[in-house]
């Protein structure tokens, strides 16, 4: 759903301001996690250029963390910020669906 600007409106979040916190679960070095990562990365600098940070969180280092954000499969990005939080499982190959996911491009 598209919010079309209002002054008046204390809520409103330009949406070509709003800072990206993404956390990307991974376990190890694999190649599918080293492969989202670098889609992660690519698709962060065309469409989020300056607006976003990336936490990079190896459960095999620390396996508790998943706990805290339900992480069942590997690798899964969550966006932490903005909120809703939003989860995408896979290497995030599929442009398309990340953005959706991520909120940048219509269903």
């Amino acid at each position: 759903m598209d919010r079309v600007q209002n002054n008046n409106d204390p809520t409103f979040v330009d949406p070509d301001k709003e800072s990206y916190n993404l956390r990307l679960y991974v376990a190890g070095q694999s190649p599918k996690c080293l492969k989202a990562f670098a889609n992660l990365k690519e698709i962060c600098e065309t469409h989020l250029k300056g607006r976003y940070q990336i936490e990079v969180i190896d459960l095999l280092d620390n396996p508790r963390l998943a706990k805290g954000d339900q992480i069942l499969a590997i690798p899964t990005l969550v966006r932490k910020l903005p909120e809703p939080i939003r989860k995408i499982i896979g290497d995030l190959s599929n442009t398309d669906r990340v953005l959706v996911g991520l909120d940048l491009r219509a269903r």
